[in-house]
């Protein structure tokens, strides 16, 4: 009962495409071609100079701000509805206690 069976498949199911004959190709000399006349020119190279080495400084120095004071506004949001949301627990169990003791 526990013994995994195997399933046997003498035969593929489905379409079976017959192989194909791969023919050997004849390589033919022939005139080589010609070289390029001049090298395609590289990339150019970006040079850092201290103006914006600043630059960069500055605005990596702004992008981590701002996103510093999104994520703390959001967790002060989430901090401020979580207290009302405290506070408002709070005042429905009293009213809910002192009606239960008028009764």
């Amino acid at each position: 009962m526990f013994q995994p069976k195997i399933p046997t498949m003498p035969q593929p199911s489905g379409l079976v495409a017959p192989l194909a004959v791969v023919e050997p190709t004849t390589i033919t000399p022939g005139t080589p071609a010609p070289a390029p006349a001049a090298p395609a020119p590289a990339r150019p190279v970006v040079q850092l100079t201290p103006g914006t080495a600043v630059a960069l400084v500055g605005a990596g120095t702004a992008v981590v701000l701002v996103i510093g004071t999104v994520l703390v506004s959001l967790l002060l949001a989430v901090a401020v509805t979580s207290a009302s949301v405290a506070v408002c627990a709070v005042v429905l169990r009293s009213l809910i206690a002192s009606d239960a003791k008028r009764r």
